[in-house]
């Protein structure tokens, strides 16, 4: 089991490492933050990016930061730092005081064998609350950090070891977390709400690894990483929280000789998942840059980058708009707006790396998108009458079309002849995913 204690500061009543040039965003994108760097050293700096211009306050202390002290912005505009001190994860606030950086000390974990990794999770929706995982040799534990009462409270612990974090509502309440136990990967489901209970949420056969990169609230859209259709090998995938179609696997995701990771989903396409377009972090031999795909397509389309990009970091608008955050000399908080090509029929094929800003040319071959096989030949799609309640999910190839676009979104591709797979979705009976 994970072994950690609080250390809780007076005076709260009343109020794996994140790479020193990333940039953590809030759910809703008003404000961001980072590691800065100046003459050498590292300090946090708040970035505000819901008025009419973007700027950075910096918020240096009496000495540097590590590099890898983590940051997060909060939706009051406060930073939250997590700094390990003598092997305790010790949680303050930092907000600009005039000239200088106040902070709020709010405790601190301590594990006292050492064994035990913690790190922040990704912002929760409302940003009023922050949470981490504590990662165990044999157990994770799920901590509240910041929007407690009296100091970092542990709110569950699971076997295993896991990683990942996606928020499946608009409340805070359902995480998902990608577990490890007997030697495969599943994404199950925490409900913080209710003591921590644990359910399954997506396996698509019995001795794949399963992940949830991301998922999108209006529009019940999953992005999904699994080997379960090339053993051994990882590939991105998609699905519908509630759905009972299968999860796919187009071919225009595997991108040769480059990394594909996903970062953000367009919201506000609600019940047309098919329509959303997502935001692909692209990094190939020469350099990283920025791929858009919807599920009604079958190609991404390759956009070259912003100088500076903070490599990663970025959110949709629900007009379809990639609001990009960027650094240079020049321009030390600037945010880029891009506006991707609008949703056509696809061009069969798979991309093979192109240059960034560029897009691939269309092999003469049509590749097929796959559908996951199960291994286990007891996995049945789910009973539709246990989707949730109020949802009413359109299944991929539906005739809806994404904000301010004219072109008519292609038909699917065809399944394969193996037999669908669903997310199981049974278990989510209480989430409402519109």
């Amino acid at each position: 089991m994970t072994a950690c204690v609080i250390e809780a500061s007076a005076g709260h009543e009343d109020e794996d490492v994140i790479a020193p040039s990333g940039c953590t965003l809030t759910a809703d994108g008003a404000y961001g933050a980072r590691l800065a760097s100046a003459g050498g050293s590292w300090f946090p700096e708040r970035w505000t990016l819901d008025g009419p211009e973007p700027y950075a306050v910096p918020l240096p202390r009496n000495q540097p930061e590590e590099p890898g002290t983590e940051v997060q912005p909060m939706a009051d505009g406060r930073v939250l730092i997590h700094r390990v001190v003598a092997g305790r994860h010790a949680f303050s606030l930092l907000y600009p005081t005039g000239p200088g950086t106040g902070e709020l000390p709010l405790g601190a974990v301590e594990c006292p064998d050492g064994t035990a990794r913690l790190r922040l999770l990704p912002p929760a929706p409302g940003g009023e609350r922050a949470y981490a995982l504590a990662v165990g040799p044999r157990a994770t534990s799920v901590w509240l950090v910041a929007g407690g009462a009296f100091g970092p409270e542990r709110l569950a612990e699971l076997p295993g070891r896991c990683s990942g974090g996606v928020w499946l509502d608009r409340s805070g309440r359902l995480l998902a977390l990608d577990r490890e136990t007997g030697g495969h990967t599943k994404s199950v489901v925490v409900d913080l709400e209710a003591g921590g209970e644990v359910s399954p949420l997506l396996q698509i056969a019995a001795e794949s690894d399963d992940r949830l990169l991301l998922a999108d609230h209006d529009s019940g859209l999953l992005i999904v990483r699994s080997d379960a259709p090339s053993p051994g090998q990882d590939r991105l995938g998609w699905g519908v929280l509630g759905s009972s179609l299968p999860v796919r696997f187009p071919e225009c995701l595997r991108v040769r000789d480059c990394s594909v990771t996903p970062f953000a989903i367009q919201p506000g396409q609600v019940l047309t998942p098919e329509s959303c377009a997502v935001a692909l972090r692209v990094d190939g031999p020469t350099g990283s840059w920025v791929g858009v795909w919807r599920p009604a397509e079958r190609r991404v389309h390759h956009l070259r980058a912003p100088e500076g990009w903070l490599a990663g970091a970025g959110l949709w608008t629900p007009e379809g708009v990639l609001r990009l955050p960027y650094a240079t000399e020049a321009v030390p908080c600037g945010v880029a707006q891009v506006s991707p090509p609008p949703a056509a029929s696809p061009d069969p094929g798979v991309a093979t790396g192109p240059l960034p800003g560029r897009e691939p040319a269309a092999p003469a071959t049509p590749a097929a998108e796959h559908s996951a096989q199960p291994a286990d030949p007891s996995a049945q799609p789910a009973d539709p009458s246990a989707q949730p309640a109020g949802s009413s999910i359109q299944p991929p190839g539906s005739s809806a079309q994404p904000a301010g676009s004219s072109a008519r979104p292609a038909e699917p591709p065809a399944p394969s002849a193996a037999r669908p797979v669903p997310l199981q979705e049974a278990p989510l009976g209480r989430l409402v995913t519109n």
